[in-house]
This record gives structure tokens, C-alpha cells and sequence, in this order.
């Protein structure tokens, strides 16, 4: 084995089967394994690369960000196990790209939500791959995939500090705009994009560390797979469509499974940041029919006025999240795992909204309830699989200020939903965040505030068989005067136990011990404590029969509250 992990004498070339004209497997089994799992170190390794390479602790700590490997034709081939709103909306991203004809040598920008992005914090770069490989004629000019990395950037710009105004009415107010423009030609990076875009953001030095990082993620994704084609030679090109067709085949015998039906499910979001006081519906109709499943959202709310509104890609997201969590997790995931898969609604909705909609909480908060409404359509089908509700929310906390000294931005955990077989997690990022937490010293160091307390909070999780997780409590004194904007959830509506389990606990904000809304952006000055108390997860089946031993850990461990 090499120093960078390769081994030299890797070399598929001779031993795969050629494609017969019925169009089966290129490669035998064994191959395609070892070829499968190099693509997805390749992914991988990508995020290693960004997070190590980052400058802001949103990335490097909390490792908001994704990336990913797709085929030239667009088709994702290996994506690392990072952030599931970011995963399932990447190829949205590239199809954009894609459509504008990238050559080698070239980066693209992205984060416009209505042009392949999610909300404007996560930025995408997307890179055509074109190695150089000795003895191929078309070295260096022939692109034969695409790198691709999603981060969140802790500023874009905007009319707030960390650019999620809780009362945003239209796009223009969240920040830049990318719709997809070159960040790099020929290798060399074309500054003035570079410099129109850190002209635009507060904290230009962090963003453009973070862009750093994000590039060498992507030079690294070309290093390794030029060397696997040089290696190995054109039976990678055959691994590209078997390790597809592998997935796909999988996901459709998984999919068979699940009775056929028709199931329905109904649930609402708590306002869109504009009118607090009136519920969103989100609805969905899901058919299952053999090895095909339709995921349609008719009957949800028209897209709204704030900026709960959530593009296609979000909820398509979500969706795919929740049949990977309800089929076997060891399906490779690709584009062949979510072709079985497909997601409706309407233009002009809630979830396919219109430009110049607002949508930054429909990534973060939005996102969260699509998850939890098809996991109770689906649960219907298979009860024995799903969970109760978690924390259906990722308590947004981002605190900034105006003369562009820090942003700082982080999803806070809660508890997770029993389930048929385990209690939930306590603490946990629920749903469609996957991040870390940051830690107490990173932050008190990297910024002007001061954790006065950071704890789960007891008897905040459903009471149940399996009983649901513990939401937390974590309060911070700002050391400046600063901007505070929360986009919450679950402060009206209990997270849901099931089968006779009871409902978790409401999440609750406060500024100096006094209550705020869940959704809010408001002026503070030094000294101000802010308090986030997250929701618990619901419980799973009946309380009765919860195990003795079970609750008496449960008391000794202080997680009842009594």
C-alpha cells in the first residue's frame, strides 16, 4: 500500500466480463465491490479534505457540509454519509450546471434555490473531472464525472447577520444570489466573482477560507480518480452504471416489501415567521406499488408569505431520507437507490415554491416536517419500522453583528422517537440535520459568548414502551450588542408518540428568562442571555409495558424529572 492508501497493484482492467447484448452486470461481483467502495472513500475523503481544510467552526467543528461524486452524465455515484437536506437536493445542482456546459479546468457556484440550490447559506461548488491519464487519448480533455461539495456558509449577506431573517418576504432579503456562475477557468480562480461575492458577505476572510477548502475537496475528488482510471482502466466507467444498477435493483427488492397501498398523513408547521398564529398544513398521499413508490404532496398549503417555503428539491430530500431510514441502510446510495423513488407537488406550493419566494427556514424547518409527515404516511404500511416523532425541528440559533465582527450559526439537538425496539436518542440531531454540536471551548474562544448552560432536559421525552429522547437546554450570554434570529418549531405542537406512546415536550425559547416567539429576529445588547430549550421526542408504545429495569435507570439517571 501506498502513503496515500492506494495500492499500486489495483488493476481491474483484465479481469471483468464484457456487457452482453442483454445488458447484465459488466463486471463480476467482487470487482464491483472494491470498485464500489473506492468511488465512495472517494466522496469520502472529499469531506474530509473540506472539513480539516475550513476555517469557520460551522464547518470544521458542527461539519455542516456535503459532498459527493456523480457520473458525466449527471447521475450520483457515491456521496459521503454527511447532511440528508443537502445529499438528496445535490443533483439538482449539478443538472443546473450541467446546463450551462462546464469544460474541464472549470468550478461553478451555486446556491440560488430556484436554479438547483437549497437556501442561500449552503453554497455548491460543482467541477467537471477530466484527469490526466497516461495513455488515453483524450487525457485531460474528456470529462468523466463531476465533484461536488455543499457547505453552509455562516454568511451570505442579506438584511440580517447570518442571513436567516425570521421574517424575510422574498429572496432578495437572505443574501447573495448564485445562480450558477464560474468560480474558476482553466485552473485559475476569476477573481472579480471571487471578490463581487466577499464584497457581499460580513465576513469575507472566514467565507473565503471556507471556498478554499472547499476547492481543495475538489482538486483531491480528481487526484483520486484519475489515479483509480489509471489503475484500473475503462472497467471503472463499466463500475459506473453497475454500481447504479446495484443499488436500484436492491432498493426495488426493499421496496417490494412494503405492502401496496395508499397512505395518508397530515400534519402543519407553526406559522411561516409572518403569521405566527396560524398553522401551515403539509399533506401527502404516498402509493406504494411493487418496486415503485409516489410521493405526492397535494392538498399542502400554497406557498406562503414568510419563509417557511421549501424548494422541490428539499422536500424531495426529505422524502428520499425517509425511505432510506425504512429500507436496509446498507444500500449503497446513489442515484439507482432514489430512481425507484418519485416526489409531486404542485408549482406554487408550499413545497415547490416560485421565485422571488423566501426559503431559507423551508430547508431547516420545513424539510423536518415532510420528514415527519411520510414517516407517519408510511407507518401505516410498516409499523414495525418507523419512529415515533422526534424534535421535528432544528432550533436554529444565529447571533451576528451588524459591523460584521462574527456570525455565528447552530442547530441545536433534541430528543429523538422511541422506537418498535429502542428508546430515542437524547440530545440528538433529529431528521435532516446530521451535524455535530460545537463544542463549549470552540466557542467561547471563536466568539463573544459565554455557554452558561448546556444540559438535557429530564422528563422532557414521551413516556412510552420505548420511551422517546431528552430535548436540552442550552443558554448563552452575548458579550456584544448583536442580532438574534431563532427559526424553531414544536412550541405549539407536542412531537407525537405512537402506539399508545406519549407525546414529547414543547421546545420553548427565552431572552433573559422572558419567552419570545418561535420565530423571531430582534436587536439584543451585551449581557443578553439567550436560552433555547429544545423539544423531546415522542414515545413508542404503551407505557405498561415499559420494562421495570428500564425505569428504574431511567430514575437514576435523572431522566425522568422526578
Amino acid at each position: 500500500m501506498t502513503r496515500d492508501g492506494w495500492t499500486d497493484g489495483d488493476d481491474f482492467g483484465e479481469s471483468h466480463e464484457e456487457t452482453d447484448a442483454s445488458g447484465d452486470d459488466a463486471i463480476d461481483p467482487v470487482t464491483l465491490e472494491i470498485l464500489r467502495n473506492r468511488l465512495e472513500g472517494i466522496a469520502e475523503e472529499m469531506g474530509e479534505v473540506l472539513i480539516r481544510g475550513a476555517y469557520s467552526p460551522n464547518i470544521k467543528e458542527r461539519q455542516d457540509c456535503s459532498t459527493a461524486l456523480f457520473d458525466a452524465e449527471g447521475r450520483m455515484l457515491a456521496q459521503a454519509e454527511h447532511i440528508p437536506v443537502h445529499l438528496g437536493a445535490m443533483p439538482a445542482a449539478v443538472e443546473a450546471v450541467l446546463a450551462k456546459d462546464p469544460e474541464p479546468g472549470e468550478v461553478w457556484a451555486l446556491n440560488d434555490p430556484f436554479e438547483g440550490g437549497t437556501h442561500l447559506p449552503d453554497v455548491t461548488l460543482v467541477s467537471p473531472i477530466a484527469p490526466d491519464v497516461t495513455g488515453r487519448s483524450e487525457s485531460g480533455t474528456e470529462i468523466v464525472g463531476y465533484a461536488v461539495s455543499r457547505a453552509h456558509h455562516a454568511d451570505v449577506g442579506g438584511s440580517t447577520p447570518g442571513s436567516m431573517p425570521a421574517g424575510a418576504r422574498e429572496i432578495y432579503q437572505e443574501g447573495v444570489r448564485l445562480p450558477g456562475v464560474r468560480l474558476v477557468r482553466d485552473g485559475t480562480m476569476i477573481d472579480d466573482v471571487r471578490e463581487l461575492l466577499l464584497a457581499n458577505v460580513r465576513t469575507p476572510d472566514e467565507r473565503r477560507a471556507d471556498l478554499r477548502a472547499q476547492l481543495a475537496a475538489h482538486d483531491r475528488a480528481e487526484e483520486r480518480l484519475g489515479k483509480l482510471l489509471a489503475r484500473s482502466g475503462d472497467v471503472v466507467y463499466d463500475a459506473f452504471d453497475a454500481v447504479i444498477r446495484y443499488s436500484r435493483d436492491r432498493m426495488e427488492s426493499e421496496l417490494v416489501s412494503i405492502p401496496d397501498g395508499v397512505y395518508t398523513a397530515r400534519d402543519a408547521l407553526e406559522g411561516d415567521g409572518i403569521t405566527a398564529d396560524r398553522d401551515v398544513p403539509i399533506e401527502v398521499t404516498v402509493t406504494v406499488d411493487g418496486d415503485r413508490i409516489e410521493v405526492d404532496f397535494a392538498g399542502t398549503a400554497e406557498q406562503v408569505p414568510g419563509n417557511l417555503n421549501a424548494p422541490l428539491s428539499v422536500a424531495t430530500s426529505a422524502v428520499y431520507f425517509v425511505v432510506r431510514c425504512l429500507t436496509d441502510p446498507e444500500i449503497p446510495p446513489n442515484h439507482g437507490c432514489y430512481a425507484p423513488v418519485s416526489v409531486l407537488a404542485s408549482e406554487g406550493s408550499l413545497l415547490n415554491p416560485t421565485s422571488p419566494a423566501a426559503v431559507v427556514g423551508g430547508n431547516v424547518e420545513t424539510s423536518q416536517r415532510v420528514t415527519d409527515v411520510v414517516f407517519a404516511a408510511l407507518a401505516e404500511a410498516v409499523p414495525g419500522r418507523a419512529p415515533a416523532q422526534g424534535q421535528g425541528t432544528m432550533n436554529n440559533l444565529i447571533l451576528g453583528s451588524r459591523e460584521g465582527g462574527f456570525t455565528y450559526y447552530e442547530t441545536i439537538g433534541g430528543g429523538a422517537g422511541g422506537t418498535p425496539s429502542v428508546d430515542g436518542i437524547d440530545g440528538a440531531q433529529v431528521g435532516m440535520t446530521n451535524t455535530l454540536n460545537t463544542p463549549i471551548e470552540v466557542l467561547e474562544a471563536e466568539y463573544p459568548l459565554t455557554v452558561e448552560r448546556y444540559a438535557l432536559r429530564p422528563g422532557s421525552g414521551g413516556d412510552g414502551e420505548h420511551r422517546g429522547g431528552l430535548g436540552v437546554e442550552r443558554a448563552l450570554t452575548v458579550e456584544r450588542d448583536a442580532t438574534v434570529s431563532l427559526l424553531t418549531e414544536r412550541r405549539r405542537h407536542r412531537p407525537r408518540g405512537v402506539a399508545g406512546g406519549k407525546a414529547g415536550a414543547l421546545g420553548e425559547n427565552l431572552l433573559d428568562g422572558d419567552p419570545i416567539a418561535a420565530k423571531t429576529t430582534t436587536e439584543i445588547e451585551s449581557g443578553t442571555t439567550i436560552t433555547v430549550r429544545t423539544p423531546g421526542g415522542g414515545g413508542h408504545g404503551n407505557p405498561a409495558d415499559r420494562d421495570a429495569s428500564a425505569r428504574e435507570a431511567d430514575r437514576r439517571d435523572g431522566k425522568t424529572g422526578e
